[in-house]
């Protein structure tokens, strides 16, 4: 397990936290081809169609664009309790599913699978740059967090109990998805 530092916005300047950077072995060069991200909330994202815009919100514009339970999970870093979200158990096989924040693709409904976890999980994201990894040592557990990489907003965890091809389950609250 490598180490490292995460930076964040803290008071309108940058701060260093300290923090574990988890790096699953190889895994993360051996799937997208890039180290795992240790983000910092202004870091812009250089996905394969293009460079993703930054979205940056106001606490109360996001209360107003988002429901309160959106706004716990995705802003306050929430987690709904399982099997009570949206698309926990969608079978569909197209579509792509969007962030509820800000609109970016984040997930294809064909790479979704039933985790029997209760929330919606998918092996890889929609393209490379569009979630950003960082980790998340809350709860006295090391894992790592995955982040819209467009909004910053909080997504869910990926693991490495997934399927073929990956062998990653991305596994992410449905309230913080839409489907298009």
């Amino acid at each position: 397990m490598k180490q490292g530092i995460l930076f964040a916005l803290v008071g309108g300047g940058l701060a260093v936290v300290a923090a574990l950077a988890v790096v699953r072995g190889n895994a993360a060069e051996r799937v997208r081809g890039e180290p795992a991200a240790m983000a910092t909330t202004q870091a812009t994202s250089q996905p394969a169609g293009g460079t993703v815009e930054k979205l940056v919100l106001s606490p109360e514009q996001w209360k107003k664009r988002l429901t309160p339970e959106q706004y716990r999970i995705l802003r306050d870093h929430g987690t709904e309790a399982p099997f009570t979200g949206p698309y926990h158990d969608f079978k569909g096989r197209e579509g792509t599913f969007e962030c509820v924040g800000c609109g970016l693709e984040l997930f294809r409904a064909e790479e979704k699978f039933d985790s029997g976890t209760g929330w919606p999980s998918f092996w890889t994201p929609f393209a490379k740059g569009h979630v950003v990894e960082v980790a998340d040592t809350s709860y006295g557990m090391t894992r790592t967090e995955v982040r819209c990489a467009k909004c910053d907003g909080h997504l869910g965890h990926v693991f490495e109990d997934g399927p073929k091809p990956t062998g990653l389950r991305y596994c992410i609250n449905g309230y913080t998805l839409k489907m298009r």
